[in-house]
Order: structure tokens, then C-alpha cells, then sequence
């Protein structure tokens, strides 16, 4: 089989999306509402046509995109240096999650209830969030493997920032499942830097034409 390097560019630049969410929230206590929804929404996507469909479309993905682009270009960029750490630990935690089951089908399950709410309130509701962030908790949480978020600690102590890091850390293992199903592997990131890269410029460039 072929590998689509179309596919797995837009599944990463999910992951860093989500990990660069995470930092921001840990530090500043903001984050962009448009991508936090466009985080959401890719949770409530169980069976999409396109890999673009989990985002809600190409351009809802292009600021993942764009940091993709620079750390493929070059690995030392400090300023993203806990976005990647993030990154690389939602890729472990994606694959220990694959592994169970019964996890599994407990998350599909309450996903199910979350988008209802989500449809009744919005997907950036505080009710929808802290939903979600009890979903990663329940689950996610329980592996002895977990990821820790640095930042400030008057940020990380409340509630409603806690819940929203959870619920990113919670997309980021969507687009790494996205990652793994398109075919994309720890090895593509080691030695197929370039091959991402060249598509995630052709993808970049693809939002670029449609903006008016």
C-alpha cells in the first residue's frame, strides 16, 4: 500500500495543533477558541471520508500546519521545545490506548453523550469541556504513563484551564489515532521528514488559494 504522505501531514499537524494548545493554556491561560472547537469537533468524528473531514477541513488545521512545518524544517526551535514534548508523549499515550479495549469502547461510548451536549449547548460550551476533560480523566489518566504540563502554576489550578488542557491532550490522542490509521509511524518522523514535509507545504499552500 502506498503511503498517503497527504494524510499522515494533516494527522500531525493535529497532534501539534492540540500540544501547542496545551502550552499555551499552561502558560497564558488563553487559547484560541476557533482551534480549541476545531479540537473538539475532531472527537465527535468516528468515521470520516477524508482525514481533512476530523478537522472539519484542511484550513481548520493549517496553525498545526505551520509549526509541522517548522520543526520538520529544523528540530531546534525552542520555542515549541514542551509543544513537541507534548507531541511525542500524546503519540505514546495514543499507542498504550490502542492497546485496551474496554478503554476504548468506555470513551466511544461517553463521546456519544458528549456530542449530544455538545449539539444542545455548543463545542465551546464550559459544560462541554469539563465533559470531556472527565472523559480524558477517567480513561487517559489511568495509565501509569501521564503526561505532565508545565506552565503557571495560577493557570494550572483552575478548573475551567484544566479541563481545557485535558480536552486538547484529549484531541491530540484523536489526530495521533488519525496518525496511526493513515500510516504513520515513528519511523516516517525520523527518516521521511522530507516527504512530510513537501506535503504539508503543498497543504499550506492549499489554504493559502482558498483565502479571499
Amino acid at each position: 500500500m502506498l503511503t498517503n504522505w497527504r494524510d499522515e501531514a494533516l494527522a500531525l499537524a493535529g497532534i501539534f495543533q492540540s500540544a501547542v494548545l496545551v502550552e499555551r493554556l499552561a502558560k497564558t491561560g488563553n487559547a484560541p477558541t476557533d482551534q480549541m472547537e476545531t479540537g473538539i469537533y475532531s472527537l465527535f468524528q468516528v468515521n470520516p471520508d477524508r482525514a481533512e473531514d476530523v478537522f472539519g477541513g484542511v484550513e481548520k488545521i493549517r496553525p498545526g500546519l505551520e509549526v509541522s512545518r517548522q520543526l520538520l524544517r529544523s528540530r531546534q526551535h525552542p520555542e515549541y521545545t514542551d509543544s513537541l514534548r507534548y507531541a511525542l508523549s500524546i503519540l505514546y499515550l495514543q499507542r498504550q490506548l490502542a492497546k485496551n479495549k474496554d478503554l476504548l469502547e468506555i470513551i466511544g461510548s461517553r463521546l456519544e453523550k458528549a456530542q449530544q451536549q455538545a449539539e444542545h449547548f455548543s463545542l465551546g460550551h464550559e459544560n462541554v469541556f469539563s465533559n470531556l476533560a472527565s472523559i480524558y480523566s477517567d480513561t487517559l489518566s489511568t495509565f501509569r504513563f501521564r503526561i505532565q504540563v508545565l506552565g503557571d502554576f495560577n493557570f494550572l489550578q483552575q478548573q475551567r484551564i484544566a479541563n481545557q488542557i485535558r480536552t486538547m491532550l484529549f484531541a491530540g490522542v484523536r489526530a495521533a489515532t488519525l496518525w496511526r490509521q493513515v500510516g504513520g509511524s515513528r519511523l516516517h518522523l525520523l527518516f521521511q521528514r522530507k516527504k512530510l514535509l513537501a506535503a504539508t507545504d503543498t497543504l499550506i499552500a492549499q489554504t493559502e488559494s482558498t483565502n479571499f
